[in-house]
């Protein structure tokens, strides 16, 4: 029997038989394993569409660059040694509508987050695939910053890292709940510091809130597994109900992972020459 019917059994919720715990326990684990299914589905998006953005965004041919005006005279936008800018990377990552693709993913988690209630599974999964999309269009530039060697050596790592954080957080029996609000407090911390630090340019506070943004992501990884796994014991979710908790938490565990490959590659990443 395995350890969560033996701590079931009897546990604050009523007592339980053997049958009712082995029944729960395969309903968890088949519950878990949607979310880590939909959370997977998600980051394959965003990484196609961040590598199939980056190859549409780069050339090596100066007729096909986007052309910029310098000193009155007309110039390929030139990124490095004998690589331009297209006319679509121009657009997405230079162009004022560059804005509109950051903001468009912090509208649809918006969305997500305060109307999946009234949303049919159907539309609360077309949202998170369109989510996913549009942050690997924004994450398409890491690969002109980083070298891809070292892209997908910290891809390797943080899925290690994060692997390894969510088994835990799903095998504790220890109550995260105190540690997520403090974790949650200092989310808010990175999010205020990051936003003086563009106005500072400081690289500096930019290590420092890439170090304390791992700590921080690398805690929410563990306390979200634990939040999701009690939501199910404790919430007697089935049916639409059940699928729309299974993307949200997808999506909660989704942006654990990314922001966790993001600070991790500002730390260890080889950028470019």
């Amino acid at each position: 029997m395995s350890d969560y019917e033996r701590n079931t059994i009897g546990a604050p919720y009523g007592t339980l038989s053997r049958a009712e715990a082995a029944a729960i326990d395969v309903g968890l684990r088949a519950y878990m394993l949607r979310v880590y299914n939909y959370m997977v589905l998600g980051l394959a998006i965003t990484g196609f569409a961040a590598l199939g953005m980056y190859m549409l965004s780069v050339t090596g041919d100066a007729a096909s660059a986007a052309k910029v005006m310098r000193n009155g005279v007309e110039v390929p936008m030139m990124m490095r040694g004998g690589m331009y800018l297209t006319q679509i990377g121009y657009t997405v990552y230079v162009s004022p509508l560059k804005w509109v693709i950051m903001l468009a993913p912090l509208g649809l988690v918006f969305a997500l987050s305060f109307g999946v209630e009234r949303m049919r599974p159907a539309t609360a999964q077309v949202l998170f695939w369109l989510y996913a999309a549009l942050v690997g269009l924004s994450l398409g530039s890491i690969f002109m910053v980083f070298t891809g060697t070292s892209v997908v050596r910290v891809f390797f790592i943080t899925a290690a890292t994060f692997g390894a954080l969510s088994l835990w957080g799903y095998t504790t029996q220890r109550d995260l709940t105190g540690m997520g609000s403090f974790l949650i407090m200092g989310l808010f911390g990175i999010i205020i510091a990051s936003l003086v630090n563009i106005f500072l340019g400081s690289t500096m506070l930019q290590w420092v809130i890439s170090m304390v943004g791992v700590l921080v992501f690398a805690g929410l990884t563990a306390y979200d597994t634990q939040r999701l796994k009690n939501e199910y014991i404790y919430g007697a979710m089935e049916g639409d109900v059940l699928e729309r908790s299974a993307i949200m938490g997808a999506l909660s565990l989704y942006l654990d992972f990314i922001n966790l490959f993001t600070l991790l590659l500002q730390l260890l990443g080889q950028r470019e020459e």
